[in-house]
């Protein structure tokens, strides 16, 4: 092994070693995931409008709107009217009739059910109400 020839020792490589440049980038790729992850603002944490401190036209306008209030039980009320998540549908679908103005306003517990969210969003497509929306305070 120790005998090499004299063109062969004095040949210049030719080929480019990477693997000391992909090490690099991967440390980079994860520091950069990791100061993303870090820096990036929560999505669902942002500071929205006080429900209570609305302006007398967009009181005015509320009064046509179907107003669905779930509490931390999963105790669902269509405007005013107590319902369970199997009945939604039957109410939702009346009140979509008596009311002129078609527009669902979601008031519900940070606490309440995931499911039964799901579900009035479900009763509200399924009464032909396709703008809803959620009220927060």
């Amino acid at each position: 092994m120790g005998l090499l020839s004299a063109q062969q020792e004095s040949e210049v490589m030719a080929e480019i070693n990477i693997t000391p440049f992909t090490d690099v980038l991967l440390v980079l790729l994860i520091i950069f995931m990791i100061l993303a992850a870090i820096l990036a603002p929560p999505g669902f944490e942002k500071q929205l409008p006080n429900h209570n401190n609305q302006n007398p036209q967009q009181n005015q306008n509320n009064k046509n709107d179907i107003e669905v209030d779930v509490n931390d039980k999963g105790v669902i009320f269509v405007d005013g009217t107590k319902t369970d998540p199997v009945g939604i549908y039957r109410v939702m679908y009346d009140v979509s009739k008596k009311k002129p103005r078609h527009h669902v306003s979601v008031i519900a517990d940070a606490k309440a059910p995931y499911g039964i969210i799901i579900r009035i969003l479900d009763a509200a497509k399924e009464a032909g109400l396709e703008d809803v929306g959620f009220v927060t305070s």
